[in-house]
């Protein structure tokens, strides 16, 4: 009887509206950030953006059952089963809190599996677990299968440069823009067409906001390091500085993208759950997989507006 309600409540999440819209948005390049099935401001402003992309109008469907009806209904299934393998296991890291000790690591990979599997589909902590009733991911070994959406992998999106410029398959950004307001990082193409759209965090601090202006991308790294170094009081000596290694658990992520005012740049983060809110030293952070896909659209040159 359990075992019933619990494969009940599966296929009840899993078919949840808001969750396939979520992904099918997601897939289009408009993401509400963590897919997690519930239906939000995020989610609601992705659907904005996707249907001002498609030219729809007053027609357009306002809510998630109308949009799945009307726009994604003949979508397919967009889960997938996917093994944890001995590398997923080995690639595991025990991240310590010292800076120092942080440095020594050969790389800041996922401390889990629930961490790996949830990034690698999108998805909330507790969406992943949804998805996946009755297995205890925290004792996930080699051949454990679990069920995420099917997305393109970042480390395809971190693959894309170098080139060939208009290659197949690949969406071009000409133009980014930064919503100080909005939170938001939208992407066009040359004719002004919206390709994407992410939510970002920003400064906590309006002093270490940026102006507005027109900037431009002057490099982009994959899987880049991060130097930390520490705050220092008034009058204290500057601490050392530690060079952290690569990897999703950086803390800017598996992205880094720098903009032509010195200090600043568009990257990733290992806390997706904190996007969308003012909470940055200054640049703007999106989650993993927003930052991988942004930086398979761009590339230095490209136009970037920062406005309110």
């Amino acid at each position: 009887m359990l075992a019933s309600i619990i494969a009940f409540a599966a296929i009840t999440f899993a078919e949840s509206k808001s969750l396939l819209v979520q992904i099918e948005l997601d897939r289009a390049g408009f993401s509400c950030n963590a897919v997690d099935g519930v239906w939000g401001a995020k989610s609601a402003h992705a659907l904005e953006r996707y249907l001002a992309a498609q030219g729809r109008g007053a027609d357009a469907p306002a809510t998630p059952e109308a949009a799945w009806r009307t726009l994604f209904r003949r979508a397919g299934n967009p889960y997938a089963w996917v093994e944890v393998t001995q590398e997923d296991i080995d690639s595991l890291t025990d991240i310590p809190q010292d800076p120092a000790e942080k440095a020594r690591l050969p790389h800041m990979g996922y401390e889990s599996i629930a961490e790996m599997f949830a990034e690698r589909g999108h998805l909330s902590r507790r969406a992943l677990e949804r998805l996946n009733p009755g297995t205890d991911l925290s004792r996930a070994s080699v051949g454990t299968k679990i069920r995420i959406p099917a997305f393109r992998s970042m480390e395809d999106d971190l693959d894309s440069w170098p080139r060939a410029p208009g290659a197949a398959g690949r969406a071009e950004a000409a133009l980014v823009k930064v919503s100080l307001g909005r939170c938001e990082i939208t992407a066009y193409d040359a004719k002004g067409r919206l390709l994407a759209s992410f939510p970002c965090s920003i400064a906590k601090s309006k002093s270490k906001l940026p102006p507005c202006g027109e900037l431009k991308v002057t490099t982009s790294v994959a899987n880049p390091n991060y130097t930390y170094t520490p705050d220092a009081a008034p009058g204290e000596r500057p601490q050392s500085r530690h060079i952290l290694p690569a990897g999703p658990n950086c803390p800017v992520g598996v992205a880094w993208i720098g903009l032509s005012l010195p200090g600043y740049g568009i990257h990733g983060t290992p806390r997706p759950e904190s996007i969308g809110n003012a909470e940055s030293h200054g640049c703007f952070r999106l989650a993993n997989w927003n930052a991988a896909r942004l930086y398979s659209m761009v590339r230095p040159g490209v136009r970037v507006v920062i406005e309110e």
